[in-house]
């Protein structure tokens, strides 16, 4: 199976070939068909493969048919992203796949001047990617309609949820024909999940590559057992181990993030910090270096952990366990992609192990222990103070234990209050 069997244009078939895509992957070959034919899809698959090309070629597909220009203020597909570096990321995936065609691909977040957003969507738009929040600073101001919308992607919706974007998709839907093309994709599918789908999708075809709550095959995952105080020095002698290779480590505050990059840096490691407080010029430079190897060590929230793709990342470290089971798969989804090894290594202090219990319940798997003495069976739920635990851990070689590669997922990031663009 490539490309041309699925009916796509053959110029879009050209334009895959120029850029070394040339097989399509699974959810790509079960999800492409399917919304050729202009039926709803609800498409399952774990993050890294491929989820932006199964809605996006057979959108630039549809929208090249029409061979007319989009009327002002108006947008033909709307593609919603729970965070502004996915949203970017999709833009530009998009221009790629269309090459120097003539459709309009536009780009509207938070955390950049609004009136040039507002300028650009003057001339109308062909496929609008855009994180819900912006959208409605530009709906309320009117710079933008959707009566003539007649595709919508809900990209990482699982995450849009999360982040408590649910009223302002509910607003948004409202201003969209009732005739329309709907696309839902999502790693995970929570109850509310279905909830969405079933309010927003009429007569989907279910598309699933992977079992909801399984992470990429070639992940190979441990834990440290490990006070609290002791989190940095161990995470230090481990990326000592490896000091040419990019890792990415992921914390639960902005405050930690920026802490723990500062520390780093004392170390001699190239690093910098990624989180909602920065602003998107911050974010992408330090992206961009990222990607570039320009740095090594990439400290982020969760807000890095969903959808991006960043070639090359040989190790993810959870210096703290998220308290939500998808954000763990989420973000040891960053290694591994594109059929790579990657390494996962999760630190569990005394106040985290209802949080790994969690996980490893929701993953179905037990995590190879690599360093460190499990804790207690009666370790303290997360939030409440820890007493004395049954000796702490007693570490091994730091690293040592290497484990085959195997794993699974889930996830959540910060709530905002406002229902708007919290990352």
């Amino acid at each position: 199976m490539d490309f041309d069997m699925l009916g796509l244009a053959p110029r879009l078939v050209s334009n895959l070939q120029e850029l070394g895509i040339i097989d399509p992957t699974p959810i790509q070959t079960k999800a492409i068909p399917y919304a050729m034919n202009g039926r709803d899809v609800l498409g399952l698959a774990q993050t890294g493969t491929g989820k932006t090309a199964a809605f996006g070629l057979p959108l630039l597909h549809a929208l090249w048919q029409i061979g007319e220009k989009p009327a002002a203020r108006s947008v033909r597909g709307l593609i919603l992203a729970p965070t502004r570096e996915l949203a970017k990321q999709i833009s530009e995936n998009l221009k790629a796949f269309a090459g120097n065609g003539h459709l309009r691909i536009g780009l509207v977040v938070g955390g950049m001047a609004i009136g040039p957003q507002v300028k650009r969507l003057e001339r109308g738009t062909d496929i609008l990617v855009a994180t819900p929040g912006r959208l409605i600073d530009l709906l309320d101001r009117r710079a933008v309609r959707l009566d003539e919308t007649r595709f919508l992607v809900l990209d990482e919706a699982d995450q849009m949820l999360d982040l408590g974007f649910i009223h302002a998709l509910r607003k948004i839907a409202k201003l969209l024909p009732e005739e329309r093309q709907t696309m839902l994709f999502s790693a995970t599918m929570p109850k509310q999940m279905a909830e969405l789908a079933s309010t927003y999708l009429t007569d989907p075809v279910r598309v699933e590559v992977s079992p909801p709550g399984k992470a990429a095959d070639k992940v190979a995952q441990s834990v440290h057992f490990v006070e609290k105080d002791g989190k940095t020095a161990l995470l230090i002698d481990l990326m000592r181990k490896h000091n040419e290779d990019r890792a990415l480590v992921f914390v639960r505050t902005k405050h930690g993030a920026d802490r723990l990059s500062r520390h780093l840096e004392r170390e001699g490691f190239a690093t910098s910090a990624v989180h909602g407080n920065r602003s998107q010029g911050q974010r992408e430079r330090a992206l961009e270096a990222f990607r570039e190897g320009r740095i090594k060590v990439l400290v982020a929230t969760d807000v890095a952990a969903r959808g991006l793709d960043i070639p090359d990342v040989k190790h993810v470290y959870n210096y703290d366990l998220p308290n939500v089971p998808d954000n763990y798969v989420h973000r040891i989804g960053r290694t591994a992609r594109a059929g790579a090894d990657g390494w996962a290594v999760a630190f569990c202090a005394p106040d985290e192990a209802a949080y790994l219990r969690d996980i490893q319940k929701v993953m179905k798997l037990e995590i190879p222990v690599a360093g460190g003495t499990p804790w207690e069976g009666n370790a303290p739920a997360p939030g409440r103070k820890s007493g004395k635990s049954g000796g702490g851990p007693k570490f091994g070689k730091p690293g040592g234990g290497a484990q085959k590669p195997g794993g699974f997922r889930k996830r959540r990031p910060q709530r905002s209050r406002s229902g708007r663009q919290a990352a």
